[in-house]
């Protein structure tokens, strides 16, 4: 059995499609989980909703995926509680857009209201209890995912909503050793040079691993499986690549693999060793 973890989405339907057709999944028994952040930014953002909502809707006990901050901030300003997705740095014009089918414009303090009116209109039902349904972490027996982070090292279920969503925690990237813990939300450019020296755009240290992996251009859409720590990734350009990391793999990450590997059947254990 394997986990793969999808990192940030952003809207991007077309390498979501490509990143899923490359994975050796076996819908059976492996698990796909996403780190949330499905939405904003992207050329199609209703296009990846429906499709993981879909995948989640037909395999619910080996399809997960988690609640993002940009999540949260739509549905913030659908139940009025603040109103920051509609800043233009959160992308949220452009989802906006693509659900209403016309342009967001803010010029006096009802056009904010009649924005909550349309994207609530907008927005199909069953996406809007998908969002409202959403886990903020998952565990297995690899690893913890979450979408940003621990708070303090904790586990997630001691963590608040706040920090899942939305820490930013150098502390958490340099110094946590606890169980593997899998999250997005921070382009990995950002985090630590050390810990990513080797490894493709994404994030290792400790046990510490981010893979979000960027939402330009020229960013990929990256995947990772446990416990084999192979790396799918899709890009914009239509090509994609795969990376076994094996370098410079910390200790705890090492521990994990280990003890993957020692609860694997010995006969399945043989058949893998010998294809």
């Amino acid at each position: 059995m394997k986990t793969f973890v999808v990192g940030d989405v952003h809207g991007r339907c077309a390498q979501l499609q490509a990143l899923i057709d490359l994975l050796p999944r076996d819908m059976s028994t492996d698990k796909l989980i996403f780190l949330g952040d499905l939405i904003d930014r992207g050329a199609d953002v209703p296009g990846c909703v429906e499709h993981v909502r879909k995948l989640c809707r037909d395999n619910s006990e080996r399809v997960i995926c988690l609640l993002g901050n940009h999540e949260q901030m739509l549905l913030d300003f659908i139940d009025g509680r603040n109103a920051i997705w509609i800043e233009s740095s959160t992308g949220g014009d452009q989802t906006y857009e693509q659900y209403t089918g016309k342009p967001l414009r803010l010029q006096i303090e009802k056009d904010v209201e009649t924005a909550r009116q349309a994207i609530t209109q907008s927005v199909p039902a069953e996406q809007l209890t998908f969002f409202r349904q959403l886990p903020l972490y998952h565990e297995d027996e690899f690893a913890l995912y979450v979408h940003a982070g621990l708070e303090s090292g904790k586990h997630p279920r001691d963590s608040t909503p706040h920090a899942l969503l939305w820490t930013r925690d150098m502390d958490f990237y340099k110094s946590y050793q606890g169980k593997p813990c899998v999250f997005g939300h921070t382009p990995t450019p950002f985090l630590p040079l050390r810990g990513r020296l080797g490894r493709h755009g994404i994030y290792v240290f400790h046990s510490a691993i981010g893979i979000d992996t960027g939402y330009n251009v020229h960013s990929p859409l990256s995947c990772l499986s446990l416990p084999d720590f192979a790396l799918y990734q899709s890009f914009a350009d239509g090509h994609a690549e795969t990376h076994h990391i094996t370098t410079f793999m910390p200790e705890t990450l090492k521990k994990m693999q280990m003890k993957a590997a020692a609860d694997l059947p010995l006969s399945l254990g043989k058949g893998q060793g010998e294809r």
